[in-house]
């Protein structure tokens, strides 16, 4: 095993281009996707890594690795066993059993977040780098899934997340926060699972709980048009009346005679 003065850092960001790197180290190393792909083959076992996912690189395991497009990644490499246990206590055995074969990883949205904050923090100071590390790998210890597992959307989290902030303008990127993905993969992710885009899903909210509002409460109708996130009563009301085919008013009405039945 390497001494810890010849290693490199624990955390570092690496950009990586179309040159393609070929070569093995005696340490072991884990390799995030932050942006871009990354093309990696360990051992003759071939993965793509990008957001979301990582690779796990055994020490001495030869390994190619190389981005058409260009990619920046997080790359923990680790000193040593001994390190592991010092750092990780009793999440070391699991550690050790997820760092011991080469493979291509998913990392759940709360990792991912994880990976983001890292990438996003001084990483060079030692406390940081040490500590940030041995987070992350207990966090990987706890659970991590092959990367050709394809999990469906936190659809409950985002409903609750867009129900929350209807007053405001939302974004994809805010969805795409929640769910852990970047927005282009949120975006085609949310498409094929749901059939609507991240837009209309957004729309829909806003009307259904602006009509529960209408039906539900005395609220001025620029009041609940605010609420849901319309500039304006009469955007709200033409909205409303070309997905309903109902104005606010005969919202109202309509449920009034209902409930005399």
């Amino acid at each position: 095993m390497q001494s810890r003065s010849t290693l490199p850092p624990i955390l570092s960001l690496r950009h990586y281009s179309h040159d393609q790197i070929i070569h093995s180290h005696e340490h072991t190393q884990l390799v995030f996707g932050l942006r871009g792909q990354l093309n990696f083959e360990i051992d003759g076992q071939g993965s793509r890594i990008q957001q979301q996912l990582l690779a796990v690189v055994p020490s001495d395991a030869r390994h190619a690795c190389g981005s058409a497009e260009g990619s920046l990644c997080l790359v923990v490499d680790i000193p040593n066993w001994t390190w592991l246990r010092q750092r990780l206590g009793h999440h070391a055995d699991s550690a050790q059993r997820l760092l011991e074969r080469p493979a291509a990883l998913r990392l759940s949205p709360t990792q991912s977040q994880l990976v983001g904050w890292l990438a996003a923090s001084p990483i060079n100071d030692p406390i940081i780098s040490e500590q940030g590390a041995a987070l992350l790998l207990a966090s990987l210890a706890s659970g991590c899934e092959p990367a050709d597992q394809q999990y469906s959307l936190p659809l409950a989290a985002l409903h609750a997340y867009v129900d929350r902030h209807l007053s405001h303008p939302l974004e994809v990127r805010d969805l795409a926060r929640v769910a852990g993905l970047s927005v282009q993969r949120f975006h085609a992710r949310f498409v094929s699972e749901t059939g609507f885009t991240p837009q209309e899903f957004v729309r829909l909210r806003r009307l259904h709980q602006g009509r529960e509002l209408l039906i539900s409460t005395h609220l001025a109708v620029g009041e609940i048009a605010a609420r849901v996130g319309y500039a304006s009563q009469s955007a709200f009301t033409a909205a409303l009346n070309r997905h309903y085919g109902l104005t606010p008013r005969a919202v109202r009405r309509e449920a009034h005679d209902k409930s005399r039945e």
